[in-house]
């Protein structure tokens, strides 16, 4: 079991660190350049940045690279391919932009709690992006024993690096 949870956390860490990085280095001009959409509320708000987006990507793709250059030296470990470092990488950020999206439009403000989907949102963009990418390398390392860990771990640990990053003054909230 130890093994599956090693294996789990090594898959998901170009999903798992973008987000963290985009919070803690992503200030400047919003996503949506402050525009609200049809019904009068912020496309995605303040918190979704390029410069975020930049620096999570940049952050997901350089863990995938280190993963990529010691699973050699590492054989009980998956190996990325490139596809899918990038793609868990830039899918993790686009899934929590696309709750974003939906939390406004259903009136909840800007770090407004919503139990589940904030700590899964990155998970499933990931998820959907790497399968529609790269079908086979998702379909063969992401077995069913490795998605119900990653969906009971991924909760705890969102709870424990927003409680760090609200301590650390990088989130308004520790939720």
């Amino acid at each position: 079991m130890f093994d599956i949870l090693i294996t789990a956390l090594w898959l998901m860490l170009p999903a798992y660190l973008p987000n963290p990085c985009a919070a803690t280095f992503g200030r400047g001009t919003a996503i949506d350049f402050g525009r609200n959409f049809i019904d009068g509320r912020r496309i995605f708000g303040d918190g979704k940045t390029y410069t975020g987006f930049l620096a999570g990507t940049t952050a997901g793709i350089m863990i995938g690279l280190i993963q990529t250059m010691v699973a050699p030296y590492l054989p009980f470990f998956p190996v990325f391919s490139a596809k899918a470092v990038l793609c868990l990488s830039i899918g993790s950020l686009l899934g929590d932009i696309g709750m974003s999206f939906v939390k406004r439009r259903i009136g909840l403000a800007r770090g407004a709690p919503f139990p589940i989907a904030d700590q899964l949102d990155f998970v499933a963009g990931a998820w959907i992006l790497t399968y529609l990418v790269e079908r086979e390398w998702f379909v063969s390392n992401f077995t069913a024993q490795i998605v119900i860990i990653v969906l009971i771990i991924t909760p705890i640990m969102h709870r424990i690096t927003n409680i760090i990053g609200y301590k650390l003054g990088k989130k308004e909230v520790p939720w």
